[in-house]
């Protein structure tokens, strides 16, 4: 096989690990949630908990990522996450006691981790190794797709399946996505030198520069986990769109799944932090807009949501493997723990407003305000990045 097919071939393994662990395990999770609170009894405190259990298994995962360097591990855990992905997602139709329904969502979100670090650093790797862009907009078109293909999936199934037929359905399809995903990712390879003899070097940044990057990511988690986990009840509960969330998660999708690259080639123009601030500055809209009412609204909302979140994730994970190409998952980690603290949080705090208030404007506005803080933050980081450059400041070592 080629190069250019190899790299093909790995990029595919990339996206149909994505569609697994974030599309069927996490997403699915997402549209059907107004089906389980009809169905399957579920309220809507109890739905943001299992939110926020699914991310707290992501933050382990995180965690686990950021100690672990040896690539072989890496790979090993990868190829027990996808697995484990599939069997959460069967657990989450054999019963209604919401004591397996948190044990399911804390593993899948394992996977997620799975997927997202070790997968995502795998690949990065192959990709410096082998002398290719260290860009992962191709790969993350796999979130997107996850994300449009299980809004899509409710909608055609709601009409002849329940809530738990459906689940068994996705677990059916996660079988299938398992083949590619572990089969077409190589072992990695443990040298020191890329397919040229170039040396991978770490350059790390500075530890001022990952203090404000942890902190402002830490905003962009709570500026993405309202909408994406609440976005379906959201429009569900605005006058005049009961039963149209489902096609806003779907716009949600539709839009990310070409985001990464178009932000990679916005990156390559302005440069990764300037790509960052414009991406985080477009989501407070893609927050706000659905509450201006009105399907266009939403949808227009969902759009700049969908386009922007993944971009973030997509270009700060690439200036992780940009600073570590030896050991991308580390930094990836260290991000993710800082977004997954934010996620554990925010879904919980607004299933409490919503249940307290009636409504998730609250919940909105918060993630729109958080958006705010990291969007100063960035600008700031940005001026430490200038004035470290200038100097000579010492790196910081993860």
């Amino acid at each position: 096989m080629n190069e250019q097919k190899e790299r093909i071939r790995i990029l595919c393994a990339g996206i149909f690990s994505l569609i697994l662990v974030l599309g069927v395990a996490r997403f699915a999770y997402t549209p059907l949630l107004p089906l389980m609170q009809q169905q399957a009894g579920l309220g809507i405190a109890e739905a943001g908990w299992l939110a926020a259990v699914n991310y707290a298994g992501y933050l382990s995962g995180a965690v686990l990522a950021a100690m672990i360097s040896d690539l072989v591990l890496k790979d090993r855990l990868y190829r027990i996450g996808m697995v484990v992905a599939v069997l959460s997602t069967a657990m989450m139709g054999v019963t209604t006691d919401s004591t397996v329904w948190a044990v399911s969502r804390f593993v899948a979100g394992l996977s997620s981790a799975a997927g997202m670090l070790f997968g995502t650093g795998l690949i990065l790797n192959w990709l410096i190794r082998h002398n290719h862009r260290s860009e992962l907009g191709i790969h993350f078109a796999g979130i997107g797709l996850g994300i449009a293909g299980c809004a899509a999936a409710v909608a055609l199934m709601s009409s002849w399946l329940d809530w738990r037929e459906q689940w068994f359905a996705f677990t059916a399809f996660g079988c299938v996505l398992l083949v590619p995903a572990l089969r077409w990712l190589p072992p990695p390879d443990r040298s020191a030198v890329t397919k040229t003899g170039e040396v991978m070097a770490d350059r790390p940044p500075t530890a001022l520069f990952m203090r404000l990057f942890m902190i402002a990511y830490f905003c962009a988690g709570i500026g993405y986990v309202v909408s994406a986990t609440f976005i379906v009840a959201i429009v569900d509960q605005l006058p005049g769109l009961a039963g149209r969330g489902t096609l806003v998660f779907l716009a949600i999708g539709v839009a990310a799944a070409p985001a990464c690259i178009v932000w990679d080639f916005v990156a390559r123009r302005t440069g990764d932090l300037n790509a960052l601030i414009l991406a985080a500055a477009l989501q407070i809209g893609g927050i706000l807009l659905p509450l201006a009412g009105g399907l266009p609204a939403a949808l227009a909302g969902a759009l700049l949501f969908g386009g922007t979140f993944i971009g973030m994730v997509s270009l700060v994970l690439t200036m992780a493997g940009r600073y570590y190409p030896t050991r991308p998952a580390k930094m990836m980690g260290k991000m993710t723990v800082s977004y997954g603290i934010a996620q554990i949080a925010a879904p919980a705090l607004t299933g409490w407003l919503a249940a307290s208030l009636g409504g998730y404007a609250a919940g909105l506005y918060l993630a729109a305000a958080a958006m705010v803080v990291g969007v100063v933050l960035l600008l700031v980081l940005k001026a430490v990045d200038r004035r470290e450059a200038a100097g000579a400041v010492p790196a910081f070592e993860a």
